[in-house]
């Protein structure tokens, strides 16, 4: 029995049809598990436990996150703290154990003592929800603004392994969804947009791991198009998956251009 493009795959034996249809929902599992191993390994690259997308970036461009506070007082705020107080604060938020150090005596004037005598006076926690800024009243709201984060990249020699390893073997998936989806009795034009979303989708993310050496602002690049990659093929299998069962030949007149 020949099955043409377009034709559908609701025709082949029983077995083949329970074989692929197996087959296409181990491929869905594995994109799953794909995403939520990405989540888990990149999770805390950024020295914070949730995943963003500053874990992407530390990982293909690296990240160099200097403490807010840190930023704020070497700016020159607040303009009424005196220099041997900044002085300390920056000595401490540049030192080692930033957050055991927040109320040590390694300096003529505690660092949280320092906070409290002239921050206060704007950052409590009613001031600073009323006008949208950090608030610094109390450690937990202390915690997220003292940590300066600094992550390599990736290694080259690293990426280029797994790039090898992943353009090899998702290229080649992307490729039997592709013919597995011009052979169900789904229109033509339609599946074509798809597989080509698919396929330049790949060339995005995989592309886009190496130029955002360059400029982080192509991790956004790798996020879409790794989507777009993903996201195209679930829709894929799951149409061959229904056509696979519930399809209805090619009498349709489907527009094979």
């Amino acid at each position: 029995m020949k099955i043409g493009i377009g034709e559908g795959l609701h025709s082949l034996p029983l077995g083949a049809r329970l074989g692929l249809t197996g087959l296409c929902i181990v491929l869905l599992g594995g994109l799953f598990a794909s995403f939520q191993h990405m989540k888990n390994h990149y999770a805390d690259r950024d020295a914070k436990p949730e995943f963003s997308t500053d874990d992407v970036v530390s990982a293909y461009h690296g990240l160099d996150s200097p403490a807010p506070l840190k930023v704020a007082i070497e700016s020159g705020h607040p303009e009424t703290l005196p220099q041997e107080q900044r002085d300390i604060l920056l000595s401490w938020l540049t030192g080692d154990r930033v957050l055991m150090k927040y109320d040590s005596e390694d300096w003529s004037q505690v660092p949280a003592d320092i906070l409290d005598e002239y921050c206060l006076s704007c950052h409590t926690r009613d001031l600073a929800e009323q006008q949208g800024i950090p608030a610094l009243e109390y450690f937990d709201d202390i915690k997220p603004l003292v940590i300066s984060r600094k992550v390599e990249r990736t290694p080259d020699e690293i990426l280029a392994a797994s790039t090898h390893a992943h353009a090899l073997s998702m290229s080649i998936q992307g490729i039997v969804v592709l013919f597995l989806a011009l052979l169900t009795a789904w229109p033509t034009k339609g599946i074509s947009l798809l597989c080509a979303l698919m396929g330049l989708g790949l060339v995005g993310d995989i592309g886009g791991w190496w130029l955002a050496r360059y400029s982080a602002s192509f991790v956004t690049m790798i996020m879409v198009c790794g989507a777009a990659y993903s996201g195209v093929q679930t829709l894929l299998l799951g149409g061959i998956i229904w056509d696979t069962w519930l399809g209805r030949g090619s009498s349709k007149g489907h527009d094979q251009s």
